[in-house]
């Protein structure tokens, strides 16, 4: 009932303890709190919340418009729903390296697992579209090192994400890679790797985990988790995917409404009340005082 038995820190602590197993973890991207309950009944590893996906709910483009205040507290509204970690993008921090600073004492508090930044320039673009521009390394690194000196547990993992390969290049990436790490970075994003080959580059360059971006309609080819694990990536993410697919189910279901007056013809495609009741554990609440929740779940 409410909300996760586990605290922020007792949560970090195992997503630590997964990460260093060296098993690939799968985080698909929870648009708002039921979705990211769904995730963890479904047994998924953790739950990702993508910066496109926020941006998106709030009828916004992903070209850095969210604020930290924003960020945060749906960040709050989902991680203490759920005993899974949970990994935020939080795009370019927010402004300076004290600024950054301040990002991550938020999503700390906010309950997040990790958080991941990024090396765009403000404002920032959706990672897999044209037209990116990247800070310089020095600028980069700044970040990085204020979030690092910043977070006062230390297994909040800071995670770099770095968009140089759709701008300079593979090469570029590794390099960059390298130097977020020798900067502190518990873990790379490379945004937009084209290839296998290319995630095997960065996997070899760098001795921390990597993330794989699996987002539909990008640069990416949508490799399986067992051809991810092969290369040895350690945490796979589909940020848009689960907002994509209701979405897709919304229009079809206002097409039909639209078309013949009743949604009589699609109950079957949706999620019937009793799974609902059971997600939002309806039971535990009757339980709790049920001179108040009378209702009965099974109906």
């Amino acid at each position: 009932m409410l909300y996760a038995n586990s605290t922020p820190a007792e949560k970090r602590a195992r997503f630590r303890e997964r990460l260093a197993s060296g098993e690939l973890l799968r985080f698909p991207g929870a648009f708002n709190p039921l979705s990211a309950r769904l995730i963890e009944r479904r047994g998924f590893d953790g739950v990702y919340v993508s910066g496109a996906v926020l941006s998106a709910d709030l009828g916004l483009p992903d070209i850095g418009l969210t604020t930290l205040t924003e960020v945060a507290g749906r960040t709050k509204q989902i991680a203490r729903m759920i005993e899974l970690p949970t990994l935020v993008d939080v795009d370019t921090g927010f402004g300076e390296p004290m600024n950054v600073a301040r990002t991550v004492q938020e999503l700390e508090d906010a309950g997040a697992g990790g958080i991941h930044i990024e090396d765009q320039v403000n404002p920032k673009r959706c990672g897999h579209l044209d037209g990116k521009e990247v800070v310089d390394e020095a600028s980069a690194l700044k970040r990085i090192r204020a979030a690092v000196d910043a977070r006062r547990d230390p297994n909040l993992l800071i995670m770099a994400r770095t968009d140089i390969r759709g701008v300079s290049g593979l090469a570029a990436a590794v390099d960059r890679a390298k130097a977020l790490v020798d900067a502190g970075a518990d873990a790379i994003f490379p945004e937009a790797m084209a290839t296998l080959d290319e995630f095997a580059a960065i996997r070899a360059a760098v001795d921390v985990p990597i993330l794989a971006n699996m987002t539909e309609f990008g640069k990416s080819e949508l490799f399986t988790t067992a051809q991810l694990a092969d290369v040895g990536v350690n945490i796979v993410i589909w940020p848009v995917s689960l907002l994509r697919l209701a979405m897709g189910a919304a229009l079809r279901g206002l097409d039909e409404l639209d078309a013949v007056g009743s949604l009589a013809a699609l109950t079957g495609e949706m999620q019937h009340r009793a799974d609902l009741y059971e997600l939002i554990d309806y039971e535990g609440y009757n339980h709790f005082d049920a001179g108040i929740f009378t209702f009965d779940v099974r109906k």
